[in-house]
């Protein structure tokens, strides 16, 4: 099993939040860490347009067979450019070609290597495109509206052909919804290079509470996934 850990250089919430230190170790250590203790990982590469990235990846025990060119290293650049490259690299200058591959961002660093190897094997007996990792949502997106500036009205975000006027209902009427966090996705490698998807049309749940998902964005992030990873001690170096 492949895992990925895509990590590009330009970060404009959090200046070089991918290298920040974190308890003594850079971020991006985190998911080499846990990438390199999942019994069922048996490759950890990194995919980085910074050369510096590229040196601390390497020192953590990663591989960093390339550079990423800066045209998917930008703003705007998407997951599935970015796997994309790194799978049509490898089968092109190694001939090789994994039947599934672990995305583990940077920015998620609070994980469990038994939930990693849970979610592996839950995609190994099924027939399913992806799996992902969901916590409930934090907030219903029935009670929430979308703006038209150009009007003083506004629209409901989604509405339930059941419920009539879904956002004036009481929450515990309304279906529960989960939101997805960076901590994990296990990707069948043909839905990334066939189907050009990070994700195809039949996606797997694996939920997690809602004290572990914390997508670092800016430095109060940091600090409280530094606080969770500290208080479970759940990455150990």
């Amino acid at each position: 099993m492949l895992a990925i850990i895509p990590a590009r250089g330009g970060s404009k919430g959090l200046p070089g939040k991918n290298i920040r230190p974190m308890s003594g170790h850079p971020l991006i250590a985190y998911s080499i860490k846990a990438a390199l203790d999942s019994p069922s990982i048996s490759r950890v590469i990194v995919s980085t347009d910074s050369e510096e990235i590229a040196q601390i990846a390497k020192k953590y025990g990663a591989e960093v067979p390339f550079l990423r060119p800066s045209r998917f290293a930008e703003d705007l650049s998407t997951d599935l450019e970015v796997f994309t490259h790194t799978l049509e690299w490898l089968e092109k200058n190694e001939n090789y070609k994994p039947d599934m591959v672990v995305q583990l961002r940077p920015t998620s660093p609070v994980r469990f290597i038994h939930d990693i190897e849970i979610c592996i094997h839950k995609m190994q007996s099924s027939e399913a495109d992806s799996l992902r990792i969901v916590t409930p949502a934090f907030n219903t997106p029935f009670k929430m509206w979308v703006l038209d500036e150009a009007s003083t009205q506004m629209q409901p975000l989604l509405q339930q052909d059941v419920i009539s006027e879904s956002y004036n209902q009481p929450r515990q009427n309304l279906p529960e919804v989960y939101w997805q966090i960076g901590t994990l996705d296990v990707i069948r490698t043909d839905v990334i290079t066939r189907q050009k998807s990070m994700s195809g049309q039949n996606i797997l749940p694996y939920i997690i509470d809602q004290q572990y998902a914390v997508d670092i964005d800016d430095l109060e992030s940091f600090k409280r996934a530094e606080k969770m990873i500290l208080k479970y001690d759940c990455i150990k170096f």
